[in-house]
């Protein structure tokens, strides 16, 4: 089964920065694609970053680029987002997914974890 849960948010000030984590469970990192997604209120959900095991590289949407990182471990199979210098935009409920390759739309991605909130005040 797959399985995936996120970690990591909080209410947070401008400027300050978070690290968020998913960790995941019945499937192979190394043939699949791990990607980083968020949602505001009543918003669509955006892609922020990718990574694919596949390729063993990383994607950033051209606004994530940036302020944005994500990493993978292996050994603990779990990929983090690091977010930098947190602007009151960002707050959302971010989530990560799981597909067979890195994609920007949400289509392309199997499963996806609960959410986890991050909010920031100005």
């Amino acid at each position: 089964e797959v399985q995936l849960v996120e970690s990591g948010g909080a209410r947070v000030q401008a400027g300050e920065s978070l690290r968020l984590s998913c960790a995941g469970s019945g499937f192979a990192f190394e043939d699949h694609g791990i990607g980083w997604f968020r949602q505001a209120p009543g918003a669509d959900r955006e892609p922020v970053a990718c990574f694919s095991g596949r390729e063993d590289r990383t994607y950033y949407t051209d606004s994530a680029t940036g302020r944005f990182t994500i990493s993978s471990n292996d050994a603990e199979k779990t990929v983090y987002l690091q977010i930098h210098s947190l602007e009151p935009e960002d707050s959302a409920v971010y989530y990560c997914a799981v597909g067979d390759f890195c994609s920007w739309g949400p289509v392309a991605y199997d499963y996806w974890g609960q959410g986890t909130q991050v909010t920031v005040a100005s």
